[in-house]
């Protein structure tokens, strides 16, 4: 596949884009080393004056940068506005608090000074999805540039605008060349970048066997790598909860960017004594959703970002209904990348709709009998990305925490990523954190100085 704006409401093909040569390349690797040598040295108010400028950049243009992610994976443009608002959160809780996250941590030895200092790897490569196009990069590079690390972006080829504005706005921001650069390039020449010596680190957003092969590859050149890859979050709802609450954030989190999302809600495991009610409410919530042009602002939910998902998921739903599921709404994909909204429920537990994950706007509703099955059930899949439980009984929610196989638990609320909390899962979800404290420590050195 080209690097190429494909619009995926029209399927028309707005710009494509060469990949860089190897002598390009080659340059670029060179610059990112030769700038590290330089950002290391810069202190954290240089660093923090510059990535509030980026924050600024972002507000002031942030119509022009969110219509340019609905036009190129059909996001729709309310919630892209939201995703570029939620990049500029980051790059000013960073310029805020980066400081303080790596000052040097005291540790009272028998040495006159005994200290940890967290200093800057070096050159990191992101290898970023094409779902959050902005918010995927920023959540990596404030924290990462922070830091005093550099970084080089491989992104997803269906988002080369994205990409190229990120590196505008990260410049414009006063950042030198190299602290930030795009790498329009094919994915097979990924292992290259990954090998060469100048490249210390990788984390990457995206599939399973993505990251398999990132992680191999790091794994034989001794590099630290972060992994976010998929989920098949559950979303528990036991009797105490509010169940209208509960009914419409189902929806809203199960369709958030039509669904594609790693920490979307997937499988909605309902407690049998309000399972019929839940069932009912939610429906009418996913009937109720606007479907159409992403760039209205009344639409709630847009095309699926590419012809290949609309194919997969379309596999996905039939399997899953030919071994026995049934439909309460939706089930059918319209014309082109278009999918409705839909409820699948008696969902066998070997079909795709139980085992998979499914990337866009399909649920699968289990029942239980209670918060054993409940627990047994969320935790049997091979994810552990992120879960939502609703109940407002304190030894269920002591239960779920202390149970629940995921990176996070969001109780009485929607799963959603923040700058201020750590951010990633267990299992084949993928290891390593992003945000937070602990997301801007992962690609630094640790450096024990003892002083007698």
């Amino acid at each position: 596949m080209g690097i190429a704006t494909i619009n995926p409401a029209t399927g028309e093909t707005i710009r494509s884009f060469e990949p860089i040569g190897d002598d390009e390349l080659e340059r670029r690797l060179a610059l990112a080393a030769e700038a590290f040598g330089r950002h290391r040295k810069s202190s954290f108010e240089e660093r923090a004056r510059k990535m509030r400028k980026a924050a600024d950049l972002l507000e002031r243009d942030q119509r022009e940068l969110a219509e340019t992610i609905t036009l190129e994976m059909g996001k729709p443009i309310r919630a892209a506005l939201a995703e570029i608002s939620k990049c500029a959160l980051a790059c000013g809780y960073y310029a805020a608090n980066a400081a303080a996250h790596l000052a040097d941590d005291h540790v009272k030895t028998e040495a006159t000074e005994s200290y940890v200092r967290y200093l800057p790897l070096g050159p990191v490569l992101a290898i970023m999805p094409w779902n959050f196009p902005f918010w995927q990069v920023f959540r990596f590079a404030a924290p990462a540039i922070m830091a005093g690390n550099v970084g080089l972006l491989k992104h997803a080829s269906n988002v080369p605008q994205c990409a190229l504005a990120i590196e505008r706005v990260i410049r414009e921001a006063g950042f030198e060349e190299g602290v930030f650069q795009t790498l329009l390039l094919e994915a097979s020449r990924v292992e290259a970048i990954l090998r060469d010596p100048r490249v210390r680190a990788a984390t990457l957003t995206g599939s399973e066997p993505a990251g398999a092969s990132v992680a191999s590859i790091a794994g034989r050149e001794i590099k630290k790598v972060v992994l976010e890859l998929g989920g098949s979050d559950p979303f528990i709802v036991m009797p105490s909860a509010d169940l209208p609450l509960a009914a419409e954030t189902a929806a809203r989190a199960r369709t958030v960017n039509a669904g594609q999302s790693c920490i979307a809600a997937k499988r909605f495991i309902v407690h049998e004594e309000v399972a019929s009610e839940f069932e009912t409410r939610f429906v009418a919530a996913m009937q109720a959703l606007v479907v159409g042009d992403p760039m209205d602002e009344k639409t709630d939910l847009g095309p699926l970002s590419s012809r290949q998902i609309a194919d997969d998921l379309e596999r996905q739903v039939a399997e899953t209904l030919a071994r026995g599921a049934r439909v309460l709404t939706g089930g059918r994909r319209r014309e082109g990348n278009w999918f409705e909204p839909t409820v699948l429920v008696d969902v066998p537990l070997d079909s795709p709709g139980a085992r998979e994950e499914l990337f866009g706007p399909v649920a699968s509703v289990f029942r239980v009998r209670s918060i054993d099955e409940a627990i047994a059930l969320a935790n049997s899949t091979p994810f552990g990305l992120a879960a939502s439980v609703w109940t407002n009984d304190e030894k269920e929610r002591s239960r779920f925490t202390d149970e629940i196989e995921a990176g996070q638990l969001f109780v009485n609320a929607m799963v959603a990523s923040d700058p201020r909390l750590p951010f990633g899962g267990v299992g084949r979800s993928g290891f390593g954190r992003e945000l937070g404290e602990l997301g801007i420590r992962e690609f630094v050195n640790a450096k024990t100085v003892w002083v007698a």
